[in-house]
Formats: C-alpha cells, sequence, structure tokens
C-alpha cells in the first residue's frame, strides 16, 4: 500500500515544486501533517534533492536553498498539525462524548487522556513530531483533550524542525540516491506500527475485561 503510495505522490511532487517550489513543500506538509498518508519521508528528502541540484526555486528565481526547504517543511508541518488539532477538538471530541461508549471509549478514558496531555503533553508532541506514523496522527488525540493550544503549536514547532532537517539534510547528501531514506526508515515503521498495534491490544483487553 505505501509502495502504491509513494508511486502516485512521488510525480505529484516533482510537478509541485517544478512549479511553485517552496509552496509546494508547505502544502505537501500541510497535507502530511493533518493525518494524511503522504510520507514526510518523500517530501523533504525531495526538496534537499532540489537543493543539490541548484535548481531555481520557482517563487524567488533562486536556487533552492537548504534553509528555505527547511522553513517550508516546519510551516507546513505546523498548519497541518493546526487543522488535525481542530478535528479532534471540535469533531472528535464531541463525537467521543456521544458514541464512545460504542468503541470502548468512556468518559473516564477522556478524562485520562486530559490529564496525561496536561502532565505530559508538551514531551508528548515534541517527540512524537520525530516519529513516523505518529508524527502524522498525534495532533488529533491533543485536539480531543484539548491540550492548550500555545504549548501543542510551540513544541510541535520544536519537534518538527530537527526531523525537517534531518530530511532535507539527507536529500542534499545522498542526492540522486535520495529515495534510500524510505527505505532505511521501513524498520523504524514496523516497529512503530508493531507498539501501536501492541497498545490498542491492551486497551482492547482492560476494556473488555473490566466488562
Amino acid at each position: 500500500m505505501l509502495e502504491a503510495i509513494d508511486a502516485y505522490v512521488l510525480p505529484l511532487l516533482e510537478r509541485a515544486y517544478a512549479a511553485v517550489g517552496y509552496l509546494g513543500v508547505v502544502v505537501a506538509m500541510t497535507v502530511e501533517s493533518a493525518a494524511i498518508p503522504v510520507p514526510s519521508e518523500i517530501i523533504l528528502p525531495l526538496a534537499g534533492f532540489s537543493v543539490a541540484r541548484g535548481v531555481p526555486e520557482p517563487l524567488t528565481g533562486a536556487p533552492w536553498s537548504y534553509w528555505g526547504a527547511v522553513a517550508a517543511g516546519v510551516a507546513g508541518n505546523t498548519v497541518g498539525s493546526l487543522v488535525a488539532y481542530a478535528v479532534g477538538a471540535y469533531g472528535g471530541r464531541p463525537l467521543l462524548e456521544r458514541f464512545g461508549r460504542y468503541v470502548l471509549i468512556s468518559a473516564a478514558d477522556l478524562a485520562t487522556a486530559e490529564r496525561h496531555f496536561a502532565r505530559w503533553g508538551d514531551a508528548t508532541v515534541f517527540f512524537s513530531r520525530m516519529l513516523p506514523i505518529v508524527r502524522t496522527f498525534i495532533s488529533v488525540p491533543a485536539g480531543i483533550a484539548r491540550m492548550p493550544l500555545w504549548r501543542f503549536v510551540t513544541f510541535s514547532v520544536l519537534g518538527a524542525i530537527p526531523w525537517v532537517m534531518l530530511l532535507v539534510w539527507g536529500g542534499v547528501v545522498l542526492g540522486d540516491h535520495w529515495t534510500d531514506i524510505k527505505l532505511s526508515l521501513k524498520g523504524l515503521d514496523y516497529l512503530v506500527v508493531a507498539a501501536i498495534a501492541l497498545g490498542v491490544a491492551l486497551f482492547l483487553w482492560r476494556h473488555l475485561r473490566a466488562r
């Protein structure tokens, strides 16, 4: 499935970067951070490859720059994260309060999530921004738990900066082989998926056992 997504996404990104440069990075990262499966492991290294080639950036007319690509990536990440946060706060929260019991999510679970984000929300958001898959979806539970918006934005940006810098830099260094970054991170993807699956299984076991 991921390979199919990549096959469709890559040509779109190449056309977007050729047409609107940094704005294409902003839009792509906005989509990725709004809980839509467009891997940043393709978006950002491709921008780094543009930097490595020294091709003109359409909006400025100057060659692509490393810091320009990083700034565009962080900006897109922030916008998309705010969209996903709003979905959690204004869409997901009311739905869970009304229908959560049908999927084993109780009012007590929501209260637990609120306490978690009140105490550990800063670290949770910060480190989640540097994990594949999790980084895409963490904004929704943060919104559901109504994490204070200024803290959410602050730690989203701080966590996104090293991730964006690393992937853009990887594209610059690897050049024509920038797609190797996606392959090298596959093992981490599997570990993250396994951890999520284990967490869901424990959640279901605890709630079913309580019932």
